[in-house]
């Protein structure tokens, strides 16, 4: 079964719609969350990938859309997700309300998370460079599938794999081309994960950044993927 795979798409429908596009033939679809936050489309994003992705876990942008407020030390964070309160309407609201913090797919021997796979350690960043540090996690699982630092990344670790498919909506990396992957799974457990990048239209996304009165930070940095 071949499985599409993305994160961090933070309302950015330009890189969502190219990303989908991009993306060669896949029998599903999963999304590590955060799929609202910082960009100007939260309402489009949330369809969309209602529409196309067979699993989806929360993100604490997503989490946070009732509570802008907990992001005012960062103002582009606060002004993402207050857009996202007033855009979404009730029933996506709900949608992204009741996510689940972890989900598994292909026969539950991968598990999909937004961050750290231990419950009392979500919202931790886990890099690539420390993704052998989730060697215990990986005995109930041949893969973990997650997001939030925004780093593309792919390690063997206990025998499985460990992949963060990239940030669709704000790459942070260095590379400002919208990111996703691509796994092969088969019935022995030889798993293949391929990586991908795709360039997108950015000065779409920063011309309405500027329309909707968003920081202007929020459309420089993806010029730069940071």
């Amino acid at each position: 079964m071949k499985v599409g795979l993305i994160s961090d798409i933070h309302a950015n429908l330009p890189a969502l719609e190219t990303v989908l596009d991009d993306m060669p033939a896949v029998d599903r679809i999963y999304c590590a969350g955060d799929v609202v936050g910082y960009n100007p489309w939260p309402a489009e994003c949330v369809e969309r990938v209602r529409e196309v992705a067979a699993a989806t876990v929360r993100g604490n942008h997503d989490r946070t859309v009732e509570s802008p407020e907990r992001y005012r030390a960062n103002r582009m964070a606060e002004a993402g997700l207050e857009r996202a309160k007033e855009s979404l309407s009730a029933d996506q609201r709900e949608w992204v309300g009741d996510l689940p913090r972890t989900e598994t797919f292909a026969g539950d021997r991968h598990l999909l998370v937004h961050s750290h796979p231990a419950a009392e350690r979500e919202d931790a960043y886990v890099y690539p460079g420390n993704f052998s540090n989730l060697d215990r996690h990986m005995e109930e699982y041949d893969g973990i599938v997650l997001g939030h630092t925004h780093v593309q990344g792919v390690r063997d670790v206990a025998g499985g794999f460990v992949c963060n498919p990239g940030s669709v909506g704000q790459p942070r990396d260095g590379d400002p081309r919208a990111g996703y992957a691509v796994l092969d799974t088969t019935a022995d457990g030889t798993d293949a994960v391929e990586t991908h990048r795709v360039e997108y239209d950015i000065d779409r996304v920063a011309e309405a950044v500027q329309e909707a009165d968003l920081p202007e930070l929020t459309a420089e940095r993806l010029y730069e993927g940071e």
